[in-house]
């Protein structure tokens, strides 16, 4: 079993990926606490919510610094939709924020046909559809995989963010989770 640490940051989608891991066999906390971040074998930073509460959480919690931190150290963190967005340098979002910085990169507002992007989309090149809910996207030079020409995933390191909720898509998105939480 994982000892997979969810961070708070006062939203998001903490219980949907909760029980995605518990579907899995993996026991997890969520919390924002400092010390569990840096010693857990795994992390997920979720995603859902507003960039600038996010980050007034993070930072007010030293959960940020514990992230960095961690990152520095090699530890596994995946972060999904906006836990992918907030460790980037910066968002546009709520007028301008300030990111973790585990990425060079930014996030803008989607400039698209659709806006939020809703649905499932395939992911390009790893050959699998999984669900998207995305107003924003990164631009960074760290992107591994795109979905209909949007980042759908970046990677730097130890960190491995995606655009889209793994919680979500069924099948191909727990086989996803099962692939991160196999990393050491």
């Amino acid at each position: 079993m994982s000892d997979v640490i969810v961070v708070d940051y006062g939203a998001g989608n903490t219980r949907s990926v909760c029980a995605a891991l518990t579907h899995l066999g993996h026991t997890s906390e969520v919390t924002s606490t400092p010390e569990k971040i840096e010693r857990a074998s795994h992390v997920i930073l979720p995603g859902v919510g507003s960039a600038k509460s996010a980050m007034e959480h993070l930072n007010e919690t030293g959960a940020a610094a514990a992230l960095r931190q961690r990152f520095a150290d090699e530890g596994q963190i995946l972060g999904i939709c906006l836990g992918m967005q907030l460790a980037l340098d910066a968002s546009e979002e709520d007028g301008g924020v300030e990111g973790i910085g585990l990425l060079n990169g930014v996030v803008t507002r989607l400039d698209a046909e659709r806006v939020p992007r809703l649905g499932w989309a395939l992911v390009e090149p790893w050959g699998d559809a999984y669900y998207f809910a995305h107003s924003f996207a990164a631009q960074s030079n760290d992107v591994v995989a795109t979905s209909e020409g949007i980042t759908a995933a970046v990677q730097r390191g130890s960190f491995l963010g995606v655009q889209f909720h793994p919680e979500k898509s069924a099948q191909a998105g727990l086989d996803f989770l099962e692939r991160c939480l196999s990393l050491a």
